[in-house]
């Protein structure tokens, strides 16, 4: 598995991967579509609930070593993505050789297709959409916020039921499940049915902050205490 990943401008996929890594081996001496390889992500809810899995995503394309003057842009990138750890002393151990090799491989993936299947459905994405995508202001702090619902506010999640209309019914329980700038994904179980179902609370516009999130919420609740 890589130590960190992130994407370029370009849509581009840069991997840090220890340079002993099966893939580091591999890629080493690979040349524009020489070598093909497949990126699984798997996306597990930070709670805990029936199903956690909330999706998959299949990156295809071409692997190759970054080269060249690429390498300062890239180590940067991923540097400033992942500011902690072995990270902070990137560009000393890329070029540091351990045992004959470099201790850090970084590889870039060409993306030619990509395919997703999460709570949303199953689709082809268009690698020209990766490329131009912004990064979700709330996914850094999704995992934190979720559980924080949960353990301190299950009791306001749990009035969530009330927008549900016909399908809202006492004795649910109710367990915040994703999070993002667009809403709040929430997993009911129990109450007239055994089974379970999710659903979707959108807020009125995306949020660009931590700070319009928590608006987005109180207003949220509100509607749902009222």
């Amino acid at each position: 598995m890589p130590v960190a990943r992130t994407v370029t401008p370009d849509g581009d996929v840069i991997l840090l991967v220890s340079g002993e890594s099966t893939a580091a081996r591999a890629a080493a001496h690979a040349q524009d579509d020489d070598l093909t390889a497949v990126i699984e992500i798997t996306d597990v809810a930070p709670v805990s609930v029936p199903h956690r899995i909330r999706g998959r995503a299949w990156l295809a394309g071409w692997l190759t070593p970054v080269r060249g003057d690429d390498r300062g842009a890239c180590a940067a990138l991923l540097a400033e993505r992942h500011p902690v750890g072995e990270l902070l002393g990137l560009g000393e151990s890329l070029d540091a050789p351990h045992a004959g090799r470099p201790a850090w491989m970084m590889l870039r993936l060409e993306v030619g297709e990509i395919t997703v299947d999460d709570l949303w459905g199953a689709e082809h994405v268009d690698p020209d959409d990766l490329a131009a995508a912004e990064p979700d202001p709330v996914s850094p702090h999704e995992a934190e916020l979720l559980q924080h619902l949960h353990s301190a506010h299950g009791d306001r999640i749990g009035e969530l039921c009330g927008l549900l209309g016909d399908r809202g019914a006492r004795g649910m329980s109710a367990v915040p499940l994703a999070l993002d700038r667009a809403g709040l994904r929430v997993r009911f179980t129990g109450g007239a049915s055994t089974g379970s179902f999710d659903a979707r609370f959108d807020f009125p516009e995306p949020v660009k902050d931590i700070c319009g999130l928590r608006r987005a919420m109180g207003t949220l609740f509100s509607a749902a205490a009222h």
